[in-house]
């Protein structure tokens, strides 16, 4: 097997060849066929996440060690099996369900294996899908497809299960009541779509840029605003165009801007939830926090229930898919670069086909 691994933060890819890997117990092989690029994977190659005045958290105080292959949106056909993984799918191609737990507490036995404290993440933790193979503890943690493009399909394990659980949180809400979803990147793309799936009927996007909002339009954003033409009128813009009735918001960026520009937007009892990890602090004055009935939440990657439940309103043909660019495994760092420099539009899938 060949992986692209990170062999020092903020450097290039190596290479690395070594054996197939052999799955012992309940483990399954896959030959990897897709792996998309997740803004995350950039914040992981810089080695850390901006916590805001100064401070970082960094990979290695998560129990990373390089050389480490990234890459957690992964697709592949299960080629081999462990002894004791006797219902292993040999021979079909599955999506990956990454956020993998310690599988002993309690967060893992009801399933919610993505709020683990000791959660070991495929492509954070454990060897990832910048590789031709990769090692899944359980077929448990794999998601059928159907139908479904391979390339479209394999960004859902964390961009899609990641907006569909936040979303979640955003309900319920009324038919005149508006979502705001901030940013217009990969994730907030899907965000957009997702929500319309789920029943959200008023949808406004907003990031800089006629490309990705025009890009929104496209997945069903009713509205659209441009911080960078809004300037300080942003925020008037906004209660403008959900007619003062902005009861959702959704962050997919996470940064200091688009927080306080979201939360300042909602009207009374509105939720604010963060998916976003762009960096900095949150600031808000307490005292708003009960006077107008306020939620701020967080919401992380998702549960194997949810990608699955997410997944059946894909294969129904519900899910507009964002737009997709395919590349070659090999490409994989310079992929990360563009996402950096904010160079890509919807999603880069890399394959190995």
């Amino acid at each position: 097997m060949r992986s692209y691994a990170l062999v020092e933060f903020g450097k290039p890819f190596e290479a690395i060849d070594r054996e197939d890997p052999t799955p012992t117990g309940t483990e399954v092989v896959v030959r990897v066929r897709r792996s998309g690029v997740c803004h995350s994977d950039v914040h992981i190659w810089e080695g850390f996440f901006d916590y805001g005045d100064g401070q970082k958290f960094k990979m290695e105080d998560r129990g990373m060690k390089l050389p480490h292959t990234l890459g957690h949106e992964i697709l592949g056909e299960v080629v081999a099996a462990g002894p004791d993984a006797t219902d292993a799918p040999i021979g079909k191609t599955m999506l990956v369900h990454p956020w993998i737990g310690c599988g002993e507490c309690a967060a893992c036995e009801e399933g919610d294996e993505n709020l683990c404290a000791k959660m070991a993440a495929l492509g954070v933790v454990r060897p990832g899908g910048f590789a031709t193979h990769v090692v899944v503890p359980h077929s448990k943690f794999l998601v059928d497809i159907g139908d479904v493009d391979p390339s479209v399909a394999a960004p859902y394990a964390c961009s899609g299960v990641t907006v569909f659980t936040a979303l979640k949180k955003l309900k319920p809400i009324r038919d005149d009541e508006w979502l705001a979803v901030m940013g217009a990147g990969g994730l907030g793309l899907a965000a957009i779509t997702i929500a319309k799936a789920m029943g959200f009927k008023n949808v406004i996007s907003v990031d800089m840029g006629q490309e990705k909002l025009s890009a929104a339009v496209d997945m069903g954003a009713d509205r659209t605003i441009d911080v960078r033409d809004a300037g300080e009128g942003a925020l008037d813009e906004l209660r403008k165009a959900s007619e003062g009735k902005l009861m959702a918001v959704l962050d997919t960026v996470g940064a200091e801007a688009t927080s306080k520009l979201g939360f300042e937007g909602l009207t009374k009892a509105g939720k604010y939830v963060i998916v976003g990890l762009h960096g900095g602090t949150f600031k808000a004055p307490l005292p708003k926090l009960p006077q107008m009935a306020l939620t701020v939440a967080g919401s992380y990657v998702g549960s194997c229930n949810d990608l699955r439940e997410l997944m059946e309103l894909v294969k129904a043909g519900k899910v507009k898919s964002v737009p997709i660019t395919e590349r070659p495994l090999e490409k994989a760092y310079d992929t990360v670069v563009d996402l950096l420099e904010g160079n890509v539009v919807g999603r880069v899938v890399l394959t190995t086909d």
